[in-house]
């Protein structure tokens, strides 16, 4: 396995890789790698010849008063997990390398982008899509993996790929949970035995949903009262919002549709924020 530090090395190594007829898989990752993060690694490593994982905490989809400076890292652990698990190089640039002083072009996704995370973290998706363009432009991989934990993001990743017409193939994986039934997620290392004990209640919520729809409810604010009476009950919970939508656009749904229709919802757990979602 080989560690990439340097741009411009990505990007003479991803040229070179290419030039020699293999097709590359791309995870993009902001480390503290987790089973979710493996998942991915692992079905990008069934897809391609060569796989490379880009480990990098994005300053930009991070806000004013966010938790960026703190974000946890664990580059040893990750770099062990990724050889494990037959990653071929694995990019680990500096935020001055992805962003050398003057930097000032970026890139914005304004439909699928506008609600849900997008309303709490205006400027969060924008930072994902620069980055994820500026991987995309260095690597130029065949086939690139996202975790459907993250399922707005996902949705802007696609569109961006489809209307800047950006040669890469995106696959979307099922999210991991831990035997309690939590979605993983770096930010889970934030969580006291106690918040972590409330912040169960966010994945029993959806599943409930989900079984209130395959009970035949399909009325969404029969759902959505549902999902918020139950998190409600937790008192470290807070709301941030709880919407069903189109899993493709992000649209408000106005009727549960299967297979189509999703459940996104934020939270905070006193100071942590948790995203999740399920398909109904």
């Amino acid at each position: 396995m080989q560690i990439i530090k340097s741009v411009e090395e990505m990007q003479t190594t991803a040229m070179q890789l290419r030039f020699g007829g293999n097709l590359i898989s791309l995870v993009p990752t902001m480390g503290c790698l987790h089973q979710g993060h493996i998942s991915l690694i692992q079905s990008a490593r069934e897809k391609a010849d060569k796989l490379i994982v880009s480990i990098f905490v994005n300053p930009m989809q991070f806000g004013p008063n966010e938790d960026f400076s703190i974000y946890p890292k664990s580059l040893e652990s990750d770099l062990e997990k990724c050889q494990a698990n037959g990653v071929d190089f694995v990019f680990t640039p500096s935020v001055e390398s992805m962003y050398p002083k003057g930097f000032s072009s970026f890139v914005g996704e304004s439909f699928v982008s506008s609600g849900l995370c997008g309303i709490s973290r205006p400027t969060h998706f924008r930072g994902v899509a620069t980055v994820c363009l500026k991987l995309f432009n260095l690597v130029r991989p065949d086939y690139s993996f996202f975790g459907r934990k993250d399922a707005q993001q996902c949705a802007v990743i696609k569109k961006m790929v489809h209307d800047l017409n950006i040669p890469t193939e995106v696959f979307i994986v099922d999210t991991v949970r831990d035997s309690d039934g939590l979605a993983m997620s770096s930010r889970n290392r934030y969580l006291s035995k106690l918040q972590r004990e409330d912040a169960l209640s966010i994945s029993k919520a959806l599943f409930k949903a989900k079984e209130l729809v395959q009970d035949g409810v399909l009325n969404v604010d029969r759902v959505v009262a549902e999902i918020i009476h139950m998190l409600s009950m937790k008192r470290r919970i807070r709301v941030i919002y709880v919407q069903v939508v189109n899993n493709e656009t992000m649209e408000i749904a106005r009727k549960i549709e299967s297979g189509k229709s999703m459940v996104c919802l934020a939270v905070w757990v006193d100071s942590v924020r948790l995203i999740d979602n399920i398909i109904l």
